[in-house]
This record gives structure tokens, sequence and C-alpha cells, in this order.
């Protein structure tokens, strides 16, 4: 069971660096500055609130994906 919720931790963490690549480039260059905005502005949640959404949406894509090869394993 600890080894599925440190790869379920893995795929969320990697889902949110990704997208926080992905929407602030800056983050490469001045990670510093870029956590000083966004203490500033009081925005601590956002980046959550999206990697949890997509990560929703993969687990969903997953369990389906899943099903479907457990109905045609079962036909066999």
């Amino acid at each position: 069971m600890i080894k599925i919720i440190k790869n379920e931790l893995i795929y969320f963490l990697l889902i949110l660096l990704l997208l926080a690549l992905l929407q602030h480039s800056d983050l490469l260059h001045s990670p510093i500055a870029r956590i000083n905005l966004m203490s500033e502005k009081g925005n601590y949640l956002h980046p959550l609130i999206w990697a949890s959404g997509l990560y929703i949406i993969v687990i969903l894509v997953r369990l389906i994906i899943k099903y479907i090869l457990y109905l045609k394993n079962k036909k066999s």
C-alpha cells in the first residue's frame, strides 16, 4: 500500500512540476523571485488546484483503460 501511495505522489508531483514549468517559464531563471511574487499576491493554492484537476483526469483515464483491459481479458 505504501508503494502505491509513493507512486501516486510521484505522479502528482510530476504533474505539478510540469504545469508549473509550462505556465511559468521564469521558474528556471529566478525561482526565488517567482515565490516572492506568489507570496505578495497571496495565491498559494492555485498550483495545487490545477495539478489536482489534471491528476483527477489522469486517474479517470487510467481507470477507464484498466477497466477496458479487464473486460478484454475476461472475454479471453
